[in-house]
């Protein structure tokens, strides 16, 4: 069977599943509604007989299948539970529909045949058939045109980041503001994009003769999504980010999942989605096929000043008296980060130029990133280069390149620049490198069509003229 067929065969089954999900709507709603009237009655009939019976078991173990669509079809599924729907079945098929959602359509399987109890129900079985034929549509993307978009920290308050003080230029320059990071989303999201991870594009294997390699992976989507990597700069909100409109630090939150602090202007501390982070997250909980697999964003950490607005730099010792208190959080705020499927990096201790400098400080730096920073996060593979500043051509690694040797030698198997391409990676035996485009005011104000109508840098993601925020000063000055 053919491309076409499968999609012409998709197309009818949605159709059915459409008329069926109608047909128990329907059968939902009456059901609701004489649920609704017996208790009613009920109620009434207490009341007239003074009786103190308790109604609340009314019904209890009444439910209705949850619907099943094809993620990313015309359907919009909802698992959002009633008390007529709790039921275990329900929940089985609710979590299944979950992993479905996130394109997981093995797991979803797995799942749904793991369970005794049901495993020969009729709505499992259907639920699975289901699955398989959604499966027979999925296309391999190729690893090698998945682009890659970054950020740096995200201005929460443009009042406050563009007042003219001396740090207004560069954030102007380098930095994006919540509604254009919202808008690049909702955008990005709605040309089918999807959030990968690296580590799914490519990973370092052992072949049957136990030769170590990299080698491609497979992601499978729907043939109208494309895939995606996030990443993010320099999550460790600088001191001289102070009073201009940025997070302070990250937290975990009470829901278990990262968030952030942000100093409000009266000095009170507020805890809400003041950054990337939370943001993203915002809208994978809303969007859940926007990522792949539960797939986030890569993030990066220099050192020098501490990591996630924390001051664990050892340089700290004497004047943070939490110091201790502050490695301890950091650490766990980063186990949070990866518990909830975030990509930690290296973005140089020091923030430094790897093009430029030599070994010897490249050494020097990559030793305090390795003993100040990956001590506090973990065992991490991915660099990205500050300034896009890469230790090598476009020509593949070689260990002639002695930088190269020396950060493999430290773990790391991910390289990644700043390039201008749509995409650009390269895979080698050893490692993967991957261009990284800048979304930020520089990058959006020089793609405006009333500043350079032959600029096409961002035409593929986003329409620039409506994401770009009003109240950057203008000209953004050149890089």
């Amino acid at each position: 069977m053919d491309f076409n067929d499968n999609y012409i065969r998709r197309r009818s089954y949605v159709s059915r599943r459409e008329k069926q999900r109608r047909r128990q709507k329907i059968v939902l709603i009456l059901l609701i509604i004489l649920a609704v009237f017996v208790l009613l009655g009920a109620i009434g009939a207490g009341f007239y007989f003074h009786s103190k019976k308790d109604f609340h078991d009314i019904s209890k173990d009444s439910g209705y299948v949850a619907q099943v669509a094809p993620t990313g079809s015309s359907i919009q599924l909802s698992t959002e539970a009633v008390m007529t729907t709790d039921t275990p079945l329900n929940r089985l098929l609710a979590e299944a529909q979950k992993l479905a959602d996130t394109y997981d359509y093995d797991g979803a399987i797995k799942l749904l045949k793991s369970d005794e109890s049901y495993k020969e129900d009729s709505s499992v079985l259907d639920m699975i058939e289901e699955y398989e034929e959604i499966k027979s549509t999925l296309v391999r993307i190729d690893p090698k045109e998945v682009t890659h978009v970054f950020f740096h920290t995200l201005i929460m308050d443009n009042a406050k980041a563009f007042d003219g003080d001396h740090d207004s230029a560069g954030y102007n320059q380098v930095m994006t503001t919540k509604s254009e990071f919202l808008k690049i989303l909702e955008q990005m999201y709605n040309r089918g994009y999807v959030l990968v991870k690296m580590h799914d594009l490519a990973y370092e294997t052992t072949d049957e003769n136990g030769n170590v390699k990299f080698v491609e992976g497979d992601i499978l989507l729907p043939p109208d999504k494309k895939a995606f990597v996030m990443s993010q700069d320099d999550v460790c909100y600088y001191e001289y980010m102070e009073d201009d409109g940025f997070a302070t630090r990250m937290i975990v939150g009470e829901d278990g999942k990262p968030t952030c602090e942000m100093i409000l202007d009266d000095g009170t501390v507020s805890i809400g989605a003041y950054d990337l982070v939370p943001l993203l997250e915002d809208f994978i909980t809303e969007h859940p096929d926007f990522s792949y697999k539960g797939a986030r964003a890569v993030i990066a950490f220099t050192g020098y000043q501490g990591i996630l607005g924390y001051r664990t730099d050892p340089e700290y010792k004497d004047s943070n008296p939490y110091y201790e208190e502050d490695c301890q959080t950091a650490r766990e705020v980063a186990q949070c980060l990866r518990d909830n499927g975030w990509e930690l990096a290296s973005h140089s201790w020091g923030h430094i130029n790897f093009t430029d400098r030599d070994l010897s400080s490249v050494k020097t730096d990559s030793d305090k990133w390795e003993a100040r920073v990956e001590s506090l996060i973990g065992e991490t593979d991915i660099i990205l280069y500050p300034f896009g500043a890469d230790i090598g051509d476009w020509k593949l690694y070689t260990t002639a390149n002695e930088k190269f040797n020396y950060l493999y030698k430290l773990g790391f198997r991910y390289f990644c620049n700043v390039d201008g391409n749509q995409h650009w990676v390269q895979i080698g035996d050893k490692f993967m490198r991957q261009g990284r485009r800048n979304l930020d005011g520089y990058r959006m104000y020089y793609d405006l069509p009333e500043t350079n109508p032959e600029k096409t840098y961002l035409d593929d993601l986003f329409d620039v003229t409506s994401v770009f925020d009003p109240d950057r000063p203008t000209p953004v000055p050149p890089m």
